[in-house]
């Protein structure tokens, strides 16, 4: 038997035949963008070559396209809800073969142990799953996690295996101030990934400057083209809460997918299971007129060269052999999936250890704990705005009741409180937010970005007790209630990000959860992410957090009582 490489050599010659070729497809070139009439020889899981092969097996190809497997260039496995084997087997048939996971969602709720748990469990999946250390716990000093990432706790991830560089740097008010602590993060990598929403001009020279080479926070076509003119990468990100594609097409039709590539960054199990994951992006954007060869590059090689992922995004001699074969260039629902040069086949269940669960720790609450004293006055509110993280910043009188600002469906102003989860110390923050449409009941959740306390929003404080200690009960998860009743609910007992359970039951329990939200009179297509966002403090423009209201654009913790 020949080594393996010089075995690859010899069937790209010609001289051995291989283990399989695809054969009388039409065969994507993703450097030339030219559709081939080739056979694919397949090898110990490598491309040896296109040409004519011969093969001990043969899959036929005949008239249909075959593409290299899609690469995802940025997003958090903890989204899903989903443990990694289920998320896996969820995405590895819609032809998604590689990801490039930011796991700060685990760090902040686990530190280190809880991210190196993740690698651990992602090592032997059929997906190929890569890691950036998460370079921002918390995200900024208005956020309160189990406890900081220290320098030392960046350095023991990025010498793990499958860690390509430092996730997305999400304090950049104080990269573009030069923060010396953040300036001594970014020195730790050569590979930088970004998170800059809503900075153009000098301040965003400033962030590129700092050698920060992507970004996926772009919600504009101007952001977007400042970005790709500064020579960072454009990571175009269609999640189920922030939805940028339509707005940032027309890029890719103008520029081509040259420093353009797909990412989904917070997808949730049910919105893939409905629509499909990377190679949705593909349809949507063919749809909205970029030429699928284009498309097609912004979800393979694009995500690949992105991030230094040799081997992938491409049908090419010794390159790997994630192959997927379509019937159209219009639907892009592969018919067959090989990753490795394989078909799909079963994934071994992930080893869940008792010490990720049990990670809900709060004081008990009632609604004396959600009232808000009033004098008069004017407050400031959370706007949302659908298919966006980013909110608006409302200044209004609030509805006062014996003496204190409460929620008031009539004007679509709920009440929204984030209640520290980690430590016990009893802290809450509590605001007014509207948008989600409530007419009773609350929504809540202990996915809350990127600290992951809990968060709760709702038409009555009754409501949201009754939430809370529900997600207390279950060490986690999201829940809809109406006064004492449960509505729906899914348990994530898994550092009360993720389940334990098939995903075919998450999605069942997605699904019901949106439709006890929308019997509840939420209108958001997305409730629960638009929901988990609200208290992420590096997201323009206004974010509640257990500390209180966060002005992002003046970085600073601002009143309820607006002057």
């Amino acid at each position: 038997m020949l080594p393996p490489l010089a075995r690859r050599l010899a069937v790209a010659r010609g001289d051995e035949p291989a283990d399989l070729v695809v054969r009388g497809g039409s065969v994507f070139s993703a450097f030339t963008r030219e559709w081939l009439d080739a056979d694919v020889a397949i090898v110990d899981g490598h491309i040896a070559g296109l040409g004519e092969y011969e093969g001990r097996e043969e899959l036929d190809a005949s008239r249909k396209w075959v593409v290299p497997g899609f690469v995802d260039a940025h997003m958090h496995l903890e989204s899903s809800k989903l443990l990694p084997d289920e998320f896996a087997r969820l995405v590895l048939p819609f032809g998604t073969t590689a990801v490039v996971a930011d796991p700060h969602e685990l760090a902040n709720v686990l530190g280190t142990d809880g991210v190196h748990w993740l690698l651990d469990a992602t090592a032997d999946l059929a997906l190929d799953v890569y890691f950036t250390a998460s370079s921002c716990v918390p995200a900024s000093k208005f956020e309160s996690p189990r406890r900081a990432f220290t320098r030392g706790d960046i350095e023991s991830l990025l010498r793990r295996r499958r860690v390509i560089g430092l996730a997305e740097m999400m304090n950049f008010p104080g990269v573009i101030a030069g923060d010396p602590a953040e300036l001594e993060k970014l020195a730790l990598a050569r590979h930088v990934d970004g998170h800059a929403p809503g900075v153009v001009g000098a301040r965003l020279n400033a962030y590129a400057a700092a050698g920060i080479q992507t970004d996926h926070e772009s919600s504009t076509e101007q952001e977007g083209r400042e970005r790709l003119r500064a020579g960072m990468w454009l990571l175009i990100r269609e999640g189920s809460a922030a939805r940028n594609l339509e707005a940032l097409v027309p890029l890719l039709r103008e520029f081509g997918p040259g420093r353009i590539a797909f990412c989904t960054d917070d997808r949730e199990a049910r919105h893939i299971a409905a629509d499909g994951h990377i190679n949705s992006m593909v349809r949507q954007a063919v749809a909205a007129g970029v030429p699928p060869e284009d498309a097609l590059v912004a979800a393979t090689l694009s995500p690949a060269l992105c991030h230094g992922l040799d081997g992938h995004g491409a049908i090419a001699p010794g390159y790997r052999a994630d192959v997927i074969v379509l019937d159209d260039l219009e639907t892009f629902v592969p018919t067959t999936v090989l990753k490795d040069g394989r078909s799909l086949h079963a994934t071994q269940r992930a080893s869940v250890p008792e010490w990720v669960r049990h990670t809900v720790r709060i004081q008990g609450l009632d609604a004396f704990g959600l009232r808000v004293p009033w004098s008069g006055g004017r407050a400031r509110i959370i706007g949302v705005i659908p298919g966006q993280i980013i909110t608006e910043s409302l200044v209004e009188e609030p509805t006062v009741h014996e003496g204190a600002a409460v929620a008031d469906p009539l004007r679509d102003l709920a009440k929204i409180a984030v209640i520290e989860r980690h430590l016990g110390t009893g802290r809450i923050g509590v605001g007014f937010v509207r948008g989600f449409g409530l007419e009773r009941g609350a929504l809540a959740s202990s996915i809350a970005h990127d600290a992951h306390n809990i968060v709760v929003v709702g038409a009555d404080d009754r409501s949201m007790v009754t939430a809370v200690s529900r997600l207390t009960r279950h060490g986690g998860g999201l829940v809809a209630t109406d006064g004492l009743t449960v509505l729906a609910e899914l348990p994530l007992p898994i550092a009360g990000l993720l389940s334990d359970a098939p995903r075919d039951e998450v999605v069942a329990s997605s699904n019901a959860l949106l439709d006890a939200a929308q019997s509840l009179g939420c209108r958001l297509v997305a409730p629960y992410q638009h929901l988990a966002f609200l208290a992420l403090s590096v997201i323009p423009h206004l974010k509640l957090t257990d500390r209180g209201l966060v002005d992002v654009d003046r970085f600073e913790l601002v009143s309820l009582e607006a002057t």
